[in-house]
């Protein structure tokens, strides 16, 4: 009589992904959370913020600065409840491509600004130098949330689970 050692289970992609995309999804609502509210209070800035990128005329800019924190925060709300998940990551992917473009472009140009990400922004101070790197290997970070929320956007615990009446974790059995 040969004995053999149980198997170690191995968790399984079917098994793991939906909750992979339950931290990306909630993980990509606190950033624009954080990224909304922090600029929420000062719609001028915000404004000002997004003027210093100098690729619009002021006007305009000042309102895509005044729009852009309540556009992030209803992003957040939708990502936090899990409602129209895969259209709230389209917004958030074009987004975020938007707002590396505009790093990279201020980069390219030679300006000299905060990004305004998560408020403030604007011209820095002479002797200042911008983080444009960071800033931008950050928002790819996000933007890979995104994409996985682009490809998987069904998770457990969201409203799009409970209207669709479909379980978003897979039977292994399947």
């Amino acid at each position: 009589m040969t004995v053999t050692a149980p198997r170690p289970r191995v968790v399984s992609w079917p098994l793991l992904r939906p909750w992979l995309a339950v931290a990306a999804r909630l993980g990509l609502a606190a950033v624009w959370f954080a990224a909304g509210g922090s600029k929420v209070g000062d719609l001028a800035a915000s404004g000002r913020a997004v003027n210093a990128y100098q690729v619009m005329p002021y006007d305009l800019a000042m309102a895509v600065g005044a729009a852009l924190p309540f556009v992030e925060l209803a992003l957040g709300v939708l990502l936090l409840v899990g409602l129209a998940t895969r259209l709230a990551a389209g917004f958030s992917a074009a987004l975020l491509v938007v707002f590396v473009a505009g790093i990279v472009s201020a980069w390219t140009r030679g300006l000299a600004i905060d990004c305004g990400c998560f408020g403030g922004g604007g011209e820095l101070a002479a002797g200042q130098s911008p983080a444009y790197l960071p800033e931008i290997l950050r928002d790819l970070g996000f933007l890979a949330l995104a994409g996985f929320l682009l490809i998987w956007p069904r998770t457990p615990a969201s409203v799009d689970g409970w209207l669709s009446g479909t379980p978003a974790v897979e039977d292994e059995d399947e």
